[in-house]
């Protein structure tokens, strides 16, 4: 069976038994955080449980490295509405060791997409467009770097109130262990 399939069915199942009642909440984060955590499959149990979260009490938004590439991108847009809309009054980015986009290279990254059916020409057009791939797709060398380097892309963000803190946090997918990169209380 097809995973989406899979899924279908799971959730009559789900549904039909009311499991979804266990998650019952309101669409306001009870303890008014917006996380920005990396979209690590390690992370999606393993994060909520090691700093003490159940359903309802944060806002999740995940990117691959928990970066903010762009200070108008969908990912900052997604904590401003946190903040502005839904009342978070925090914000904290979580990046990880081991993580995947530490790894990332360009070259690598576009041979496995002509590789998926990706064309050169296609590749070109952005290319010829602007979009300097190299830089676009490029990872970083230290966690701790890139995680302070997105606080520093939310802190100075035009729309952020100077009131708001934001945490950086690095969490190890092995055991879960948190490390404060930076004290957005300081």
């Amino acid at each position: 069976m097809r995973i989406v399939d899979e899924i279908l069915v799971h959730n009559v199942k789900f549904v039909a038994n009311k499991e979804f009642e266990k998650f019952e909440t309101t669409k306001f984060p009870e303890k008014k955080l917006v996380i920005l955590s990396c979209m690590d499959t390690r992370l999606v149990e393993l994060l909520p449980q090691a700093m003490n979260l159940k359903n309802g009490d944060v806002k999740i938004v995940k990117s691959a490295g928990a970066i903010v590439a762009h200070p108008f991108g969908s990912i900052m847009r997604s904590i401003l509405v946190a903040v502005y809309e839904l009342n978070a009054d925090e914000v904290c980015v979580i990046g990880h060791h081991d993580c995947g986009m530490s790894k990332l290279n360009a070259d690598s990254f576009l041979s496995k997409a002509k590789e998926k059916g990706i064309t050169q020409e296609k590749i070109d057009v952005l290319k010829y467009s602007g979009v300097d791939l190299k830089t676009w797709l490029q990872g970083f060398d230290k966690v701790e770097d890139s995680v302070k380097d997105s606080v520093e892309k939310i802190k100075n963000h035009p729309l952020l109130a100077d009131n708001i803190p934001v945490h950086g946090l690095v969490i190890d997918p092995a055991t879960g262990k948190l490390d404060v990169v930076v004290n957005g209380y300081e």
